[in-house]
């Protein structure tokens, strides 16, 4: 049976790039829930409908495709609309990473996600919990390079990952099992992570 391990941390914190080394250690068992919630509002029959109606508007456009700008504008900064999104994704998400765990034939099943620990309906929901962190300063660097945005943008966007936040600032969470902090070279991150999966091994 596999172990499923989640890897969470704030923008700019360096998750998705721990994530591509642990493809080059050979697990490619990998769940990018980011990605995939793009995919199921799609492929999910019913599922936009439901949406629509929850938020009584329309996210998409005048032939019937979906607009993914639509609905973020919709949900941008409303907590409570985005809990109804939520509450219909996640619960399709859950099933989907299930077939994606039973087709696999890992000891190590990777599900990646920014907001694992912020959300109920993934309680229990992985063995083990990998938080990559990085001081404020260097996350928000990365994220501005990397997304070409003002720090002002980036800034907005951090501000919204709370819990993220204040475990960067030191706040303990009982539920997570391994820190790796992510404020050097990609060489000694590949060390970081080549010790952790010794660990879990």
């Amino acid at each position: 049976m596999s172990i499923v391990l989640a890897v969470t941390g704030g923008i700019g914190s360096g998750k998705s790039e721990v994530c591509r080394i642990l493809t080059d250690c050979g697990m490619t068992a990998q769940y990018n829930a980011d990605a995939r919630a793009k995919a199921l509002y799609l492929e999910v029959p019913g599922l936009l409908d439901k949406i629509e109606e929850s938020l009584r508007c329309t996210v998409r456009d005048e032939q019937g495709n979906f607009v993914p700008a639509l609905l973020g504008k919709r949900i941008f900064n409303d907590n409570v609309a985005l809990g109804k999104v939520e509450d219909l994704l996640f619960p399709a998400m859950i099933e989907d990473f299930d077939r994606f765990v039973k087709s696999c034939d890992s000891q190590i099943v990777v599900f990646e996600s920014a907001t694992f620990l912020e959300k109920p309906q993934f309680k229990g929901f992985a063995d083990k919990v990998l938080l990559v962190d990085a001081p404020f300063e260097t996350r928000l660097a990365r994220a501005c390079a990397r997304d070409k945005a003002s720090e002002e943008a980036v800034m907005s966007r951090m501000r919204n990952q709370q819990l993220m936040n204040r475990l960067s600032a030191g706040e303990k969470d009982e539920r997570i099992d391994y820190i790796i902090v992510n404020d050097s070279t990609r060489e000694e991150l590949k060390e970081k992570v080549m010790k952790l999966l010794t660990q879990i091994r």
